[in-house]
């Protein structure tokens, strides 16, 4: 992909674990074993994922004692601490980072399901624009682009082979 649509970094001052900490002390609750378990096993990779994928991973890393319902409210809370963000495709909630990860949008295929992520400066100048034209002051926006990924168009367009037809 070319630099132009590069994310780039974001310098933060606190680490997830951290923020997560101070998040949950201001609201009165505590950090457990298993929240910081999973606190670090979701920031170690950055990767978009489900609960299924999520749960299926902290069973290969050997942290398959982690509950269910831990997990599911772990992750309502990583969304409202603003470390985490979820998405809905494709009748499926998605989380990735937010924490630390700068302002990006997404090419959804609907075949593979593969997210793509990317930034454009466009984007953004439109949505200033528009923010401006309607006396709105815009903190972010979400973008998702949906349609078929290179690889699996491909795989459509395909020519047969006589071998196929075996």
């Amino acid at each position: 992909m070319s630099n132009e649509f590069s994310l780039g970094e974001v310098q933060v001052s606190l680490s997830p674990q951290e923020r997560f900490e101070e998040y949950l002390q201001s609201r009165g609750k505590r950090i457990t074993k298993p929240r910081r378990a999973l606190v670090d096993h979701i920031f170690r990779r950055h990767d978009h994922f489900d609960v299924e994928e999520l749960i299926e991973n902290l069973s290969e890393d050997g942290l398959e004692k982690i509950g269910r319902a831990t997990v599911y409210r772990t992750l309502e809370e990583l969304v409202k601490a603003g470390l985490l963000r979820k998405m809905e495709l494709k009748g499926r909630a998605i989380y990735e980072h937010d924490y630390g990860y700068p302002q990006h949008d997404h090419l959804h295929c609907q075949i593979c399901s593969q997210l793509i992520e990317f930034h454009s400066q466009e984007l953004a100048a439109i949505r200033d624009a528009v923010s401006r034209e309607h006396n709105f002051r815009a903190t972010g926006h979400r973008f998702t682009i949906t349609g078929v990924c290179f690889e699996c168009s491909r795989k459509r367009h395909r020519q047969q082979s006589p071998h196929d037809l075996i």
